[in-house]
């Protein structure tokens, strides 16, 4: 389903567009409802051009007529016993506004009407492409009305009557149908075929009205092809009840040819002439005065025919502005070609034979639109000017006149001619980057197991009991350290923060930045082989400078171990990395003794002081060194061809002191 709003803002002209919008405050000011019905509806959803406008209203049409006069239309004609008003409002927009109805036949061609709502009113129109409405009310702009499936029949490209007799008990019909078919090309469904033989057959059309025979006559002359139309009317032979004097043979072809080539220069120029009344011209220009005369007088618009016999006159008006002073420059007679009457820029162009004239015509078609192309596109893009900028339209219409004037030839004039129009430039934009880690911030953290830390080329080694749980590594750029390269070289400049261990509530202890004052910090020994209450530490640190955090739980106070020969070797560093010393921290209470140890100092280690436990707990066996012990323990199932020790996992809380042979 085509959506309407949409069809209605852009397949409408914006003269059409502006026409519907005074009948709609005119039908809201007088309380009745109006809709968009018939042709119209059908070539809005056909996707046809839409030349003329017919629209229904629930109520008295004819008490529209002052309030659409007072809005700038022009009443072209009205017909008092159906309530229909033909309005011509400017730039040649025709509308044909009627009275919702249905109709009663006593007799063939005399209608009886009955004021009714819209669905009614679309139940008695001839076929049911013509039966739809969409309407133009406040809360319902652009719902459609369909009670008789005309959109199926507009897909299938054919006409259907609504009523089995409607031949018969309108003869205009056949006339319609007629002259539809040749417009559309649309074909008649077979029942409405047969129908209309039959009707042609028993001479239905004799009972023609008037109205209805001036009306179809009218309507020739407002077709876009109005010759193939009369020759399927003279084929159909309609055109003997209808106006015998009237012919193709009365037309003048090669004048219609040169209208249609005309109209589509101007058109691409963006002036859109209504050709009714120079296509009525080429279509009569064979037929003696008296007859064409009879013609004109069986017209129901009397205002068309006014506009068509005013043609001469409108053209010689429009001969004087384009000869005289108003058109000095080339702008002024752009100008002039877009805003005077279309009829008569169509109408000068087909008769006038001045060379002057000829060439102004020339240039407005050829000539001039070439300044288009050097509308400075790249200029404007960097003046930031866009459809958006406020006056755009106005400001592209200055920049072609002034061009075709010669004023903006050079780069200096265009862009002085541009620049008011630029806007400010915006604000640079903000760079949105992912913020660095400090060293005191510790925002990004990885995790690693602990068996993978080691310090000074030496393994870390904790009692059997003690619950490994996890070193918690800080890149000072706040980037996930996720595998661990060659360390640098050491730097003395790297920043000394002491660590310790507390034991938290579950056993396990925690890294914290700063020392507890209350509990002296024992000495950790950056050396293997040091004996002392705690384990040697022993952590590989990545590349970047980083905080170590051990978690581990406190050792249990054992006495030295008997030195004995090692039974194992330990493994040297695995290769690529390079072990670096712990830096010792002294806390403010730690002894001298642990002061005294300084250790080399390392850009990526912290010096670090464990906290000893409250209580001494019994002496266990503990796998830390004897003083004068051999070179440390190598991990566990270490490889001889000096291959790095794989990980092990944490010892659990409950697990039993393991012993080294």
């Amino acid at each position: 389903m085509p959506d309407y709003i949409y069809l209605l803002k852009n397949r409408l002209s914006l003269h059409q567009q502006n026409a519907l919008q005074h009948i709609r405050e005119a039908a809201r000011e007088a309380g009745m409802t109006v809709f968009l019905v018939g042709g119209a509806v059908r070539d809005l959803t056909s996707g046809s051009p839409v030349f003329d406008l017919d629209v229904t209203v629930q109520g008295n049409a004819l008490k529209l007529k002052k309030t659409l006069e007072k809005a700038g239309g022009k009443l072209w004609g009205e017909h008092e016993p159906s309530r229909t008003l033909f309005f011509r409002f400017p730039v040649g927009v025709t509308v044909e506004i009627s009275s919702a109805r249905r109709e009663e036949y006593p007799k063939p061609g005399k209608p009886v009407y009955h004021w009714d709502t819209i669905l009614e009113d679309l139940r008695r129109r001839d076929f049911t492409a013509n039966a739809m409405a969409l309407s133009l009310n406040e809360h319902s702009y652009g719902l459609l009305m369909d009670p008789l499936n005309g959109v199926a029949d507009i897909e299938a490209r054919q006409l259907r009557l609504v009523s089995n007799y409607g031949f018969l008990e309108e003869p205009s019909r056949l006339l319609r149908a007629t002259r539809l078919a040749a417009r559309l090309g649309w074909e008649l469904d077979e029942r409405t075929q047969t129908r209309f033989q039959n009707a042609k057959e028993e001479n239905a059309i004799e009972a023609l009205s008037p109205y209805h025979r001036g009306y179809e006559l009218e309507e020739i002359g407002h077709e876009e092809d109005g010759l193939r139309v009369l020759a399927a009317m003279e084929a159909q032979g309609w055109m003997h009840h209808l106006f015998p004097a009237w012919s193709t043979a009365s037309a003048d072809a090669p004048g219609l040819e040169e209208m249609r080539k005309l109209v589509t220069q101007l058109q691409m120029q963006g002036v859109s002439p209504d050709i009714s009344g120079a296509s009525m011209h080429f279509l009569t220009a064979k037929l003696s005065p008296k007859d064409l005369s009879a013609l004109k007088a069986m017209f129901v618009r009397p205002g068309f025919v006014g506009e068509w016999d005013n043609l001469d006159h409108a053209a010689r008006e429009f001969n004087k502005q384009l000869s005289g002073k108003e058109a000095a420059t080339p702008s002024a007679t752009w100008k002039l070609f877009t805003t005077a009457d279309p009829q008569a820029v169509l109408w000068l162009g087909l008769t006038s034979k001045v060379p002057a004239i000829q060439a102004k015509y020339k240039n407005f078609f050829t000539v001039w639109p070439e300044a288009r192309q050097k509308i400075p596109h790249a200029l404007l893009q960097e003046l930031r000017i866009t459809p958006e900028v406020p006056g755009y339209e106005e400001m592209i219409s200055g920049l072609f006149l002034g061009v075709i004037d010669g004023k903006l030839e050079t780069d200096e004039q265009l862009r002085a001619f541009l620049e008011p129009y630029s806007p400010p430039a915006p604000p640079p934009p903000v760079t949105v980057r992912r913020t660095r880690g400090s060293k005191k911030g510790g925002e990004a953290k990885t995790k690693i197991p602990v068996e993978e830390a080691a310090f000074d080329g030496e393994p870390l080694e904790l009692d059997d009991e003690e619950a490994i749980e996890e070193v918690e590594v800080e890149d000072e750029e706040g980037e996930p350290e996720d595998s661990f390269p060659p360390v640098a070289k050491k730097s003395a400049a790297a920043p000394k923060k002491a660590l310790s261990v507390s034991e938290s509530g579950n056993g396990a202890a925690k890294a914290q930045a700063t020392p507890k004052p209350e509990a002296p910090a024992a000495k950790v020994s950056p050396v293997a082989g040091k004996a002392g209450p705690n384990p040697t530490l022993h952590v590989v640190a990545p590349s970047k400078p980083a905080k170590v955090h051990v978690m581990a739980k406190a050792a249990k106070p054992t006495a030295p171990a008997p030195s004995r020969p090692p039974s194992h070797a330990h493994s040297p560093v695995p290769t690529g990395k390079k072990a670096l010393p712990i830096k010792a921290a002294a806390a403010k209470a730690a002894p001298a003794k642990a002061a005294a140890a300084k250790p080399t100092p390392s850009k990526a280690i912290r010096r670090a002081a464990v906290k000893p436990p409250p209580a001494a707990k019994p002496a266990a066996k503990s796998t830390t060194h004897a003083k004068k012990a051999a070179p440390p323990k190598a991990p566990a199932k270490a490889h001889k061809n000096h291959e790095p020790a794989k990980k092990s996992l944490p010892a659990k809380k409950s697990a039993p002191a393991r012993k080294h042979r």
